[in-house]
Protein backbone atom coordinates (compact mmCIF):
# COMPACT_ATOMS: atom_id res chain seq x y z
CA UNK A 1 0.00 0.00 0.00
CA UNK A 2 1.58 3.35 -1.07
CA UNK A 3 2.33 6.17 2.05
CA UNK A 4 0.32 9.47 1.83
CA UNK A 5 2.14 11.84 -0.34
CA UNK A 6 2.25 15.23 1.07
CA UNK A 7 2.86 17.59 -2.09
CA UNK A 8 -0.59 15.74 -3.88
CA UNK A 9 -2.37 16.35 -1.00
CA UNK A 10 -1.24 19.94 -0.44
CA UNK A 11 -2.03 20.60 -4.86
CA UNK A 12 -5.53 19.06 -3.27
CA UNK A 13 -6.14 21.18 -0.49
CA UNK A 14 -4.74 24.04 -2.82
CA UNK A 15 -7.62 23.18 -5.70
CA UNK A 16 -10.45 22.48 -2.97
CA UNK A 17 -9.80 26.17 -1.32
CA UNK A 18 -9.22 27.75 -4.85
CA UNK A 19 -12.52 25.96 -6.55
CA UNK A 20 -10.78 25.26 -9.52
CA UNK A 21 -7.19 24.13 -11.08
CA UNK A 22 -6.81 27.50 -12.88
CA UNK A 23 -6.75 29.77 -9.39
CA UNK A 24 -4.79 26.93 -7.62
CA UNK A 25 -1.63 27.23 -10.42
CA UNK A 26 -1.92 30.73 -10.23
CA UNK A 27 -1.68 30.72 -6.62
CA UNK A 28 1.20 27.97 -6.53
CA UNK A 29 3.15 29.40 -9.48
CA UNK A 30 2.65 25.81 -11.49
CA UNK A 31 1.08 25.16 -14.97
CA UNK A 32 -2.81 23.80 -15.07
CA UNK A 33 -1.02 20.76 -16.45
CA UNK A 34 1.08 20.12 -14.15
CA UNK A 35 -1.85 20.33 -10.69
CA UNK A 36 -4.19 18.47 -13.00
CA UNK A 37 -1.64 15.51 -13.52
CA UNK A 38 -0.57 15.50 -10.12
CA UNK A 39 -4.37 15.64 -8.96
CA UNK A 40 -5.28 12.57 -10.93
CA UNK A 41 -2.23 10.62 -9.99
CA UNK A 42 -2.96 11.24 -6.20
CA UNK A 43 -7.03 10.38 -6.89
CA UNK A 44 -5.47 6.90 -8.86
CA UNK A 45 -3.50 6.25 -5.49
CA UNK A 46 -6.07 6.82 -3.22
CA UNK A 47 -8.42 4.39 -5.50
CA UNK A 48 -11.22 7.45 -4.92
CA UNK A 49 -12.59 10.59 -7.07
CA UNK A 50 -12.10 13.48 -4.81
CA UNK A 51 -13.53 16.17 -7.33
CA UNK A 52 -16.35 16.07 -10.36
CA UNK A 53 -17.04 19.07 -12.62
CA UNK A 54 -19.42 21.57 -11.83
CA UNK A 55 -19.77 23.76 -14.99
CA UNK A 56 -16.00 26.09 -14.91
CA UNK A 57 -15.18 24.97 -11.21
CA UNK A 58 -14.73 21.84 -9.34
CA UNK A 59 -16.83 20.48 -6.31
CA UNK A 60 -15.54 18.10 -3.82
CA UNK A 61 -17.11 14.58 -3.68
CA UNK A 62 -18.10 12.92 -0.17
CA UNK A 63 -14.59 11.08 -0.55
CA UNK A 64 -13.33 14.53 -1.11
CA UNK A 65 -15.09 16.03 1.94
CA UNK A 66 -13.29 13.55 3.83
CA UNK A 67 -9.82 14.16 2.86
CA UNK A 68 -10.05 18.06 3.41
CA UNK A 69 -11.16 17.60 6.60
CA UNK A 70 -8.07 16.13 7.31
CA UNK A 71 -6.17 18.52 5.16
CA UNK A 72 -7.26 21.31 7.16
CA UNK A 73 -6.32 19.57 10.21
CA UNK A 74 -3.00 18.78 8.91
CA UNK A 75 -1.94 22.13 7.61
CA UNK A 76 -3.29 23.84 10.59
CA UNK A 77 -0.51 21.98 12.64
CA UNK A 78 2.19 22.61 9.75
CA UNK A 79 1.64 26.35 10.34
CA UNK A 80 2.24 25.71 14.02
CA UNK A 81 5.23 23.94 13.35
CA UNK A 82 6.30 26.84 11.46
CA UNK A 83 6.25 29.19 13.73
CA UNK A 84 7.32 26.96 16.35
CA UNK A 85 10.50 26.17 14.26
CA UNK A 86 10.84 30.57 13.57
CA UNK A 87 10.94 30.65 17.64
CA UNK A 88 7.26 32.04 17.67
CA UNK A 89 6.02 29.99 20.69
CA UNK A 90 2.92 29.21 20.23
CA UNK A 91 -0.05 26.70 22.39
CA UNK A 92 -1.28 24.15 20.44
CA UNK A 93 -5.02 24.94 19.76
CA UNK A 94 -7.65 22.96 19.87
CA UNK A 95 -10.31 23.20 17.38
CA UNK A 96 -13.78 22.94 17.85
CA UNK A 97 -16.40 22.63 14.77
CA UNK A 98 -19.95 22.57 15.77
CA UNK A 99 -23.12 22.66 13.98
CA UNK A 100 -25.88 24.51 15.62
CA UNK A 101 -29.37 23.73 14.90
CA UNK A 102 -31.35 27.02 13.71
CA UNK A 103 -34.68 25.77 15.95
CA UNK A 104 -31.78 26.08 19.21
CA UNK A 105 -32.44 29.15 21.06
CA UNK A 106 -29.62 31.36 20.59
CA UNK A 107 -28.62 32.21 24.38
CA UNK A 108 -29.06 28.40 25.25
CA UNK A 109 -26.36 27.21 22.47
CA UNK A 110 -23.95 30.25 24.21
CA UNK A 111 -24.52 28.72 27.48
CA UNK A 112 -24.20 25.54 26.25
CA UNK A 113 -21.17 26.30 24.14
CA UNK A 114 -19.32 28.56 26.96
CA UNK A 115 -17.20 25.70 29.15
CA UNK A 116 -15.42 24.85 26.14
CA UNK A 117 -13.59 28.45 26.19
CA UNK A 118 -12.73 28.21 29.52
CA UNK A 119 -10.36 25.07 28.60
CA UNK A 120 -7.04 25.44 29.61
CA UNK A 121 -5.62 25.21 26.28
CA UNK A 122 -6.07 28.07 23.39
CA UNK A 123 -9.25 27.51 21.13
CA UNK A 124 -10.46 28.22 17.97
CA UNK A 125 -13.91 27.14 17.69
CA UNK A 126 -16.10 27.26 14.05
CA UNK A 127 -19.87 27.22 14.71
CA UNK A 128 -22.12 26.55 11.95
CA UNK A 129 -25.90 27.10 12.16
CA UNK A 130 -28.36 25.16 10.18
CA UNK A 131 -30.84 22.30 9.62
CA UNK A 132 -30.37 19.44 11.57
CA UNK A 133 -30.56 17.34 8.46
CA UNK A 134 -27.86 19.47 6.73
CA UNK A 135 -25.79 19.44 10.00
CA UNK A 136 -25.82 15.97 10.02
CA UNK A 137 -24.68 15.46 6.66
CA UNK A 138 -21.90 17.65 7.55
CA UNK A 139 -21.44 15.54 10.77
CA UNK A 140 -20.43 12.25 8.62
CA UNK A 141 -18.21 13.46 6.53
CA UNK A 142 -16.35 14.73 9.09
CA UNK A 143 -16.46 18.57 9.07
CA UNK A 144 -17.83 19.31 12.37
CA UNK A 145 -16.96 17.12 15.38
CA UNK A 146 -19.89 17.74 17.27
CA UNK A 147 -23.74 18.83 16.19
CA UNK A 148 -25.86 20.60 19.22
CA UNK A 149 -29.43 20.34 18.42
CA UNK A 150 -33.29 20.31 20.50
CA UNK A 151 -33.89 16.63 19.55
CA UNK A 152 -31.70 13.38 19.17
CA UNK A 153 -30.69 12.30 15.85
CA UNK A 154 -33.57 11.08 13.61
CA UNK A 155 -34.03 7.58 13.11
CA UNK A 156 -34.69 8.29 9.39
CA UNK A 157 -31.42 9.75 9.44
CA UNK A 158 -29.01 8.03 7.36
CA UNK A 159 -25.83 8.65 9.13
CA UNK A 160 -24.45 6.71 11.37
CA UNK A 161 -23.99 9.13 14.85
CA UNK A 162 -24.89 8.86 18.79
CA UNK A 163 -27.04 11.32 20.47
CA UNK A 164 -25.47 12.04 23.97
CA UNK A 165 -28.27 13.87 26.35
CA UNK A 166 -27.08 16.88 27.58
CA UNK A 167 -30.29 18.04 30.26
CA UNK A 168 -33.55 19.05 29.78
CA UNK A 169 -35.71 21.76 31.29
CA UNK A 170 -39.55 23.36 31.30
CA UNK A 171 -40.51 26.28 29.65
CA UNK A 172 -41.14 30.02 30.50
CA UNK A 173 -43.39 32.24 28.78
CA UNK A 174 -42.12 36.02 27.79
CA UNK A 175 -43.48 39.44 26.58
CA UNK A 176 -42.76 42.98 26.64
CA UNK A 177 -44.71 45.00 29.52
CA UNK A 178 -47.03 46.56 27.06
CA UNK A 179 -48.45 43.37 26.16
CA UNK A 180 -48.73 42.03 29.62
CA UNK A 181 -50.70 45.12 30.65
CA UNK A 182 -53.39 44.30 27.29
CA UNK A 183 -53.70 40.44 28.50
CA UNK A 184 -53.70 40.72 32.37
CA UNK A 185 -55.69 37.28 33.50
CA UNK A 186 -52.90 35.00 35.82
CA UNK A 187 -50.74 32.64 33.45
CA UNK A 188 -51.51 30.35 31.71
CA UNK A 189 -55.62 32.17 30.79
CA UNK A 190 -53.64 35.43 29.55
CA UNK A 191 -52.65 33.72 26.64
CA UNK A 192 -56.10 32.72 25.47
CA UNK A 193 -56.48 35.06 22.24
CA UNK A 194 -53.66 36.40 22.69
CA UNK A 195 -50.92 37.25 20.01
CA UNK A 196 -48.44 34.01 19.63
CA UNK A 197 -44.85 33.34 17.88
CA UNK A 198 -44.38 30.13 17.58
CA UNK A 199 -41.58 28.03 16.71
CA UNK A 200 -40.85 26.73 13.40
CA UNK A 201 -42.00 23.20 12.05
CA UNK A 202 -38.49 22.00 12.85
CA UNK A 203 -38.40 22.56 16.01
CA UNK A 204 -39.40 19.59 18.51
CA UNK A 205 -40.92 22.28 20.86
CA UNK A 206 -43.40 23.42 18.20
CA UNK A 207 -45.50 20.64 18.79
CA UNK A 208 -45.11 20.44 22.60
CA UNK A 209 -46.24 23.82 22.64
CA UNK A 210 -49.48 23.22 20.16
CA UNK A 211 -50.17 20.39 22.34
CA UNK A 212 -49.96 22.21 25.87
CA UNK A 213 -52.41 24.57 24.45
CA UNK A 214 -54.79 22.15 23.80
CA UNK A 215 -54.69 20.24 26.91
CA UNK A 216 -54.94 23.70 28.53
CA UNK A 217 -57.99 24.46 26.69
CA UNK A 218 -56.01 27.64 25.11
CA UNK A 219 -56.64 29.57 21.87
CA UNK A 220 -53.50 31.75 21.46
CA UNK A 221 -53.66 34.02 17.89
CA UNK A 222 -50.86 32.86 15.71
CA UNK A 223 -49.29 35.98 15.00
CA UNK A 224 -46.20 34.66 13.37
CA UNK A 225 -43.71 31.49 13.06
CA UNK A 226 -40.10 31.20 13.03
CA UNK A 227 -37.18 28.76 11.65
CA UNK A 228 -34.82 31.06 13.58
CA UNK A 229 -35.39 31.72 17.53
CA UNK A 230 -33.54 34.61 17.77
CA UNK A 231 -35.62 36.58 15.01
CA UNK A 232 -38.47 35.04 16.74
CA UNK A 233 -36.94 36.63 20.12
CA UNK A 234 -36.35 39.93 17.98
CA UNK A 235 -39.99 39.90 17.21
CA UNK A 236 -41.07 39.14 20.59
CA UNK A 237 -38.69 41.97 21.71
CA UNK A 238 -41.12 44.45 19.71
CA UNK A 239 -43.89 43.79 21.42
CA UNK A 240 -45.14 41.28 18.10
CA UNK A 241 -46.71 38.73 20.81
CA UNK A 242 -45.83 36.26 23.42
CA UNK A 243 -42.91 33.44 23.08
CA UNK A 244 -41.39 30.78 25.02
CA UNK A 245 -37.87 29.87 25.70
CA UNK A 246 -36.22 27.06 28.02
CA UNK A 247 -36.34 28.17 31.41
CA UNK A 248 -32.61 27.54 32.33
CA UNK A 249 -31.68 30.70 30.57
CA UNK A 250 -35.13 32.76 31.42
CA UNK A 251 -32.99 35.28 33.39
CA UNK A 252 -30.68 35.72 30.05
CA UNK A 253 -33.93 36.05 27.61
CA UNK A 254 -35.42 39.03 30.06
CA UNK A 255 -31.99 40.57 30.07
CA UNK A 256 -31.16 40.64 26.64
CA UNK A 257 -34.56 41.54 25.34
CA UNK A 258 -36.00 43.49 27.98
CA UNK A 259 -39.10 40.95 27.99
CA UNK A 260 -40.82 40.37 31.21
CA UNK A 261 -41.67 37.15 32.68
CA UNK A 262 -45.28 35.79 31.98
CA UNK A 263 -45.44 32.14 33.77
CA UNK A 264 -43.64 29.19 33.60
CA UNK A 265 -44.66 25.39 33.12
CA UNK A 266 -42.97 21.82 33.73
CA UNK A 267 -45.66 20.37 31.84
CA UNK A 268 -43.78 21.36 28.51
CA UNK A 269 -40.18 19.92 28.62
CA UNK A 270 -37.35 20.47 26.16
CA UNK A 271 -34.54 17.90 25.68
CA UNK A 272 -30.89 19.26 24.46
CA UNK A 273 -28.59 16.85 22.80
CA UNK A 274 -24.81 16.47 21.39
CA UNK A 275 -24.62 14.07 18.44
CA UNK A 276 -21.22 12.69 17.80
CA UNK A 277 -20.45 10.12 15.18
CA UNK A 278 -18.57 8.45 18.32
CA UNK A 279 -20.70 5.87 20.42
CA UNK A 280 -18.03 7.75 23.46
CA UNK A 281 -17.53 11.20 23.46
CA UNK A 282 -13.50 12.26 23.62
CA UNK A 283 -13.08 15.68 22.38
CA UNK A 284 -12.14 17.62 24.98
CA UNK A 285 -14.11 20.51 24.22
CA UNK A 286 -17.13 18.44 23.68
CA UNK A 287 -16.53 16.74 26.92
CA UNK A 288 -16.38 20.20 28.67
CA UNK A 289 -19.89 21.37 27.22
CA UNK A 290 -21.28 17.65 28.10
CA UNK A 291 -19.99 17.47 31.82
CA UNK A 292 -21.00 21.34 32.41
CA UNK A 293 -24.16 20.85 30.89
CA UNK A 294 -25.11 17.87 33.24
CA UNK A 295 -23.30 18.48 36.26
CA UNK A 296 -24.28 22.75 36.77
CA UNK A 297 -26.76 24.46 33.48
CA UNK A 298 -29.42 21.79 33.49
CA UNK A 299 -28.08 20.10 37.05
CA UNK A 300 -28.52 16.23 36.22
CA UNK A 301 -25.07 15.16 37.30
CA UNK A 302 -23.42 12.17 35.39
CA UNK A 303 -24.53 9.69 34.52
Amino acid sequence: MSSLNYKHLHYFWMVAKAGSIARASQQLHLTPQTISGQLSLFEEIQGEALFRKNGRNLELTEAGHLVLSYADDIFALGQELEEVLHHRPTERTVQLRVGVSDALPKTLAYRLLEPALKLPQTLRINCREGKLEVLLADLATHKLDVVISDSPMPASANVRGYSHQLGECGISFFATKALLEQYPQTFPQSLEAAPFLLPGEDAALRARLLQWFDHQGLHPRIAGEFDDSALMSAFGQAGAGFFAAPTVVADLVMRQYDVQLLGQTDEIREQFYAISVQRKLTHPAVLAISRAARGDLFAMGDE
